[in-house]
């Protein structure tokens, strides 16, 4: 086919119902990138017999090299169908479980996808993940059940087998919609009875709970994919071919004469043809007769690819000739029989054909975006579309019609920011040359040609006539007039080639977007809008129709920039474009310095931020990188921030030791951002660490059993008891412990006592702390807003409804004697204020609450709450860095159970209170500005604090002597950071009275093995502290999945390791999991007279709780117990010495 001009394109863009954005999504090695190549192929961009070799969209050397997608990359394709013209932009994404973010960002830009699945593998675990993303957004998927010649050539399934195994792969591929669905609707349900409730709470009578109402009453029916709704091919990409039933309707309604809607209907199912009365009829299997699809299609593809593999030249003839096909003789002779079959499938049962046409009946157009998908879009966190402003809600109309008219706002999302090669960029590539510029260098050329030969002959001439000297001064004087004038003009050449040079490696960053609203045109100036922008609180600095043109006042999260080019995107080319209507998918150039990672641009101000995209792998792997030569350290830094740029999912901090730090979703990802550092973006030689391991530590309940399981009785309790005394000469004097674990301590300056105690929290409490995160940072932001007597406008119900439900959870799982009215005496959370760990109060003549926002604020001048902050940042500080090897806490409880403070402190806050209304707050809000300045960053160290508060006394003592009273104010300022520094030491010294344990982070490990190398699997997973959870086969194959979890401590080389071993029959895919307690005590010695007979002296066989704490020591520059030799014994020969 021939190539489709850039005016063309862009003529079709400008008619959105012809417009379908895709993208194709689908497990690992399912055959995403072969279907692209196929499609490609049609718009003769590729020859159609490269496509599948070529991977024409797999555009980075590594990806070609490693043959798996790492990127998602666009390209926008011509197709005619019925006479009409459609638009097909087309996004190729990665089936990688490392690279599922770039998923993310494809899924956003599209109105549907193409879900691709191995027809011998089946439903694999990123097909669940990439449905489920394609859900979150709303999008409508159709399928492509690819490498069906697999059940042929691999597999030898007969036509009847083969089709109960693809029906079962439609199954499973429907249970997981299914599911998805059900949980939808029984959410909307349970909210539609809360509200309910509130209605009917006065209505008399018995409440009667219906069960099913919610799921029998809602439609599904559009949800599931299958051959006769006409959103499923069967296909072979590799082959070229691919085909829906509705092709063989038409194609056998004329031989059968059965009419071609009964036809759709009945050749998927259990249908049967009866050849005497010319009838379908039902029930094919208690009959024992062929179904429909096996009888009238698949026995066809068996027969032809037994012919073509057998090489039986009559009976490709035949089918040839019958189904009215050309095949070139080139084709027909060559050696490999794939060659041939590709050219009588591609032209018999065209792929691209059967996909596109699916495309264009069953997607939907930019204009059939629903309600509910904008509403999603529009509304940020736990706000509703109605709480957001008239304005702002005026805009769903300009989503919903994406019409391109001059008046309608401009609406872009950009999902992510991609580099490419300044040289790739249209107006840096090499043009064509026209008649008149080849015409000029010709002349050009002469000339020099003419004026060698004319130095040429002056040379003869010399040497013939020696005699003639003074014509040859002159010449000679000439030819060195020249010579002085060549290297004049080769050093400017040079220089201007070493500037092209820096232009040409230099890395250009390009939006990838999607125009939701309005004409985008270039040079046009537009607003950036960025995750955290308000529209509310702009439209009170700004009036909704301000222009980006006038001088604006400062909005925050808001700036305005130029869009300098726009790119029409076609795989590995950029094509320039000047204006690009709503619906389509589109490049923007000069958004680098406005744009980290994705963002919104408008011309409204009303405009609010989309929604964050939702990633599906969490970044964990993370390691430190610097340069080999400390001079390349500028490059490094620079070249991180690009990099953190051009990739959504990772991470770039500089942790407070001064390490730069790569945070990446896995290894795969990992070694493609360092190759990215390395060539592309900082172009230095660098070192890169030992991946860090993250890890956080707990306390648990005091064990029953010893290490040699014997139960634990009073021969172990007095060694217990010995132990614990050498425990607690370590503790420095003034601080107490009980037995039970009490910590008791005292400020520097005796002012203030703390009595402290650690529990360990129930799984669940940890896990729904866990799960909470976000929310638990909404009610810090909610009761910060409180204190400082904001207004609250923005609580919406339904943040509140989720509150009091986390909240009734909390008192839920925290039941007992223990845990009694815990849950509203809770302090705070940490670390960061929003982690899993808890503080609690329990002392007298002190309230306050984390559930303010609930309404139940108590608003109390006690002496306490001049300082509660600081025992608030204390417990932050002590949960960020725990005393085993300074890594995060998790699932600790710490009860304030004793808080007394001197008489001295007491004078100071009542006289500072007594002494006028005015001064009490500027003092107040000294001390607040002194907690929030040196507190709220929970990295900073306890004597930053006390340098910090050291500097409010001044002020505090001034106010004193102005006012004449006695000086009581300068232990003030130091007190706030004694106070938080001795938080921070009970909470540690109260960990530390209890048994103190290391939680690694866990890996899910799926892997999909043949029976032969199911047990090298097992080793490898075995050796490295696997644990396998379940084994399952799956039906009609020898494959059997392995479910496992694995340390992320041992997974490093994991992946690599397994396919060694099981020559590559084997391959794993690891996803973050949870947080799992490794069960050995790190400081462990043996104690009964059992552990040493089992154990020896020593105790010297490896703990691994001990070896991850001791490497976590090092890595950090902490102090490691451990003697470099142990026990020496000196060597000696039997023979005697001489």
């Amino acid at each position: 086919m021939v190539l489709t001009s850039v005016g063309k394109m862009a003529g079709l863009q400008k008619n959105p119902s012809g417009i379908r954005n895709i993208c194709i999504l689908a497990h690992v090695d399912h055959g995403k990138t072969t279907l692209a190549d196929c499609l490609i192929s049609t718009n003769g961009i590729i020859s159609s017999r490269l496509a599948g070799k070529l991977r024409y969209l797999d555009s980075r050397e590594d990806e070609q090299v490693r043959g798996i997608t790492m990127k998602s990359s666009a390209i926008s394709l011509h197709f005619v169908k019925c006479d009409q013209e459609y638009l097909i932009n087309l996004i190729d994404s990665p089936g990688h479980v490392d690279f599922s973010s770039e998923v993310s960002t494809a899924v956003r830009l599209c109105d549907g996808c193409i879900i691709v699945v191995d027809a011998v593998e089946g439903v694999c675990p990123q097909t669940q993940a990439v449905l489920r993303q394609a859900w979150l957004e709303n999008i409508r998927p159709v399928l492509v059940i690819n490498k069906i010649d697999r059940l042929i050539v691999e597999l030898k399934l007969t036509p009847q087998e083969a089709y109960l195994h693809l029906k079962n792969i439609l199954e499973q591929i429907n249970a997981v919609t299914g599911t998805l669905f059900t949980s939808k609707v029984l959410e909307e349900r349970a909210e539609k009875e809360t509200v309910s409730e509130n209605i009917s709470e006065t209505a008399p009578g018995d409440q009667i709970y219906d069960w099913s109402a919610g799921l029998e009453d809602t439609d599904d029916s559009h949800l599931y994919f299958s051959p006769d709704h006409g959103n499923v091919v069967f296909a072979s990409a590799i082959d070229g071919w691919g085909f829906g039933i509705e092709h063989f309707a038409k194609l056998y309604s004329q031989k059968i004469g059965i009419k071609p809607a009964v036809l759709l209907k009945t050749l998927w199912g259990d249908y049967y043809l009866n050849t005497k009365a010319k009838k379908i009829m039902k029930g094919d299997q208690s009959k024992g007769k062929k179904p429909l699809f096996v009888q009238l299609v698949l026995d066809n593809i068996w027969s032809l690819y037994e012919a073509v593999m057998k090489r039986d030249k009559e009976k490709i003839e035949k089918i040839v000739t019958s189904l009215g096909l050309k095949i070139s003789a080139r084709e027909s002779r060559h050696a490999d029989p794939k060659v041939h079959l590709n050219a009588i499938c591609s032209q018999w049962l065209p792929i691209s054909d059967a996909v596109l046409s699916m495309v264009c009946n069953k997607l939907p157009s930019p204009i059939d975006i629903t309600a509910e998908r904008v509403e999603k879009l529009m509304c940020v966190g736990a706000r509703t579309f109605d709480s957001l402003p008239p304005e702002t809600q005026e805009l769903k109309s300009a989503f919903l019609k994406c019409s391109s008219e001059e008046t309608a706002p401009v609406i872009v999302f950009v999902s992510k920011m991609f580099a490419v090669d300044a040289k790739a960029l249209p107006h840096n590539k090499p043009r064509p040359l026209t008649q008149e510029e080849i015409a000029h260098r010709r002349e050009l050329a002469k000339q020099r040609h003419a004026e060698k030969l004319a130095a040429n002959q002056g040379k003869e001439l010399s040497e013939k006539l020696p005699s003639e000297k003074t014509s040859e001064v002159t010449m000679n004087t000439g030819d060195t007039k020249s010579e002085e004038e060549q290297p004049a003009a080769q050093v400017h050449n040079t220089t201007s080639k070493a500037m092209k040079q820096d232009a040409d490696n230099k890395e250009s960053f390009i939006a990838f977007a999607r125009v939701f609203s309005g004409v985008v045109r270039r040079g046009q100036k537009i607003f950036v809008l960025g995750p955290k922008y308000d529209p509310a609180e702009s439209l009170r600095k700004l009036s909704s129709q301000c222009s980006t043109t006038g001088d604006l006042p400062l909005v925050p999260h808001m700036t305005c920039c130029t869009l300098e080019n726009l790119y029409l995107l076609m795989g590995r080319e950029l094509e320039d474009l000047e204006e690009v209507p709503a619906g389509n998918v589109l490049g923007i150039g000069g958004l680098q310095d406005f744009v980290l990672k994705s963002a919104t641009l408008s011309t409204s101000p009303a405009c609010p931020p989309f929604t964050p995209l939702n990633f599906e792998a969490t970044p964990i792997v993370r390691v430190a990188v610097e340069p080999k030569h400390p001079s390349d350290m500028p490059q490094l830094v620079r070249g991180m921030k690009l990099l953190n740029q051009a990739d959504p999912c990772v991470q770039v901090l500089i942790q407070e030791t001064g390490e730069h730090v790569l945070v990446t979703a896995g290894e795969v990802h990992l070694q493609r951002c360092l190759d990215d550092l390395k060539e592309r973006f900082a172009k230095v030689q660098i070192s890169v660490s030992a991946p860090i391991i993250p890890f956080r530590e707990t306390i648990t309940r005091p064990p029953k059993v010893d290490m040699v399981n014997e139960e634990i009785g009073k021969q172990q309790k007095v060694a217990v008891i010995h132990q614990t005394k050498e425990d607690q000469n370590k503790i420095p004097e003034g601080i107490q412990v009980d037995s039970d674990g009490l910590v008791t301590i005292s400020t520097p300056n005796k002012q203030a006592t703390l009595s402290i105690r650690a529990v360990p929290l129930p799984e669940e409490v940890t896990r729904l702390l866990e799960e909470n995160n976000d929310l638990i940072r909404t009610m810090e932001q909610l009761n910060t807003s409180l204190n400082e007597d904001k207004k609250t406008h923005e609580i919406n119900q339904k943040t509140l409804d989720r509150i009091k439900e986390f909240k009734e959870k909390l008192e839920q799982n925290l039941q007992g004697r223990k845990w009694r009215n815990v849950v509203d005496q809770i302090w705070s959370f940490g670390p960061r204020k929003c982690g899993p760990n808890i503080l609690v109060y329990n002392f007298e003549g002190y309230k306050r609450s984390v559930w303010q926002c609930l309404g139940n604020a108590v608003k109390e001048v006690s002496t306490y709450r001049d300082f509660d902050n600081s025992i608030v940042s204390g417990f932050q500080l002590a949960t960020l860095s725990g005393p085993m090897c300074e890594e995060p806490l998790m699932g600790v409880c710490f009860t304030v159970e004793r808080w007394e403070m001197n008489k001295v402190v007491d004078m100071l806050s009542t006289g500072s209170q007594d002494s006028g209304q005015g001064n009490a707050t500027e003092l107040k809000q000294n001390e607040d500005t002194t907690v929030t300045s040196s507190c709220t960053d929970e990295v900073c160290d306890a004597n930053e604090h006390q340098e910090c508060s050291q500097t409010v006394p001044k002020s505090s003592e001034r106010i004193c002597k102005h006012k004449g009273e006695i000086p009581l104010a300068d232990c003030y300022g130091p007190f706030s950071g004694q106070l938080i520094a001795t938080t921070k030491e009970a909470c540690r010294y109260a960990l530390q009275a209890k048994p103190q344990r290391l939680m690694a982070a866990m890996y899910t490990c799926e892997i999909m093995a043949t029976a032969e190398v199911l047990g090298r699997v097992y080793a490898v997973l075995s050796k490295r502290e696997g644990r396998v959870l379940q084994e399952e086969m799956k039906e009609g194959t020898d494959v059997f999945i392995i479910k496992a979890v694995l340390p992320v401590a041992e997974s490093f080389g994991f992946a690599d390791e397994i396919r060694k071993r099981t020559s590559g029959l084997a391959s794993p895919q690891l996803v973050f999991s949870h947080w799992e307690i490794i069960s050995s005590d790190p400081f462990w010695v043996p104690t009964t007279e059992e552990e040493y007979l089992h154990f020896g002296e020593k105790a010297d066989s490896e703990n691994q709780a001990r070896k991850y704490m001791n490497a976590v020591r090092k890595r950090k520059g902490l102090y490691v117990e451990e003697k470099i030799v142990e026990h020496a014994e000196k060597q000696r020969t039997l023979s005697r010495n001489k």
